[in-house]
């Protein structure tokens, strides 16, 4: 493209704004070439950078879903520890219940001898009260037999 040669300044010939037209055309066309040159120079290496980033985005999504799920396992594993836990408890106290039960038949064992031996005592002792009262009935007789015999004679 060839460009008039500018007319020389002090010819009173041509307008000076008709030059300043031209400049701007030009300038535009210009600004024009170098943003698509800036453009055909960068875009590519942006477009590189903005697919890798989208590339970059997906694997931390595919990442958060991995940990989330992991997390969620650990959870469970926590969750699977208490109930351990939980069941522990409960076979110890489970055991204390059954000792403590062990415990109260022997202590019934233990009272029912009691109160049979109790009873056996009890009734020896009045076996006994009873026969002393009838030895006691008995000499009284004879004493009383004696007596009423000395008295005779």
């Amino acid at each position: 493209m060839s460009r008039p040669a500018p007319p020389a300044r002090g010819s009173g010939a041509a307008s000076p704004d008709e030059g300043v037209e031209e400049d701007v055309g030009d300038n535009e066309k210009a600004v024009e070439l170098l943003a698509e040159g800036l453009m055909a120079h960068y875009l590519p290496d942006l477009q590189r950078s903005k697919q890798a980033l989208q590339e970059l985005t997906q694997n931390q999504v595919v990442l958060l879903d991995t940990l989330e799920q992991e997390i969620s396992k650990f959870k469970e594993c926590h969750t699977i520890l208490d109930i351990n836990a939980l069941f522990s408890e409960a076979k110890y106290y489970h055991n204390k219940l059954v000792n403590v039960r062990k415990e109260m038949l022997l202590l019934h064992e233990k009272t029912s001898k009691l109160k049979k031996r109790a009873l056996k005592l009890q009734q020896k002792r009045q076996k006994e009260e009873l026969e002393r009262e009838q030895q006691r009935e008995k000499e009284f007789e004879r004493e009383k037999q004696l007596t009423a015999k000395l008295a005779k004679r």
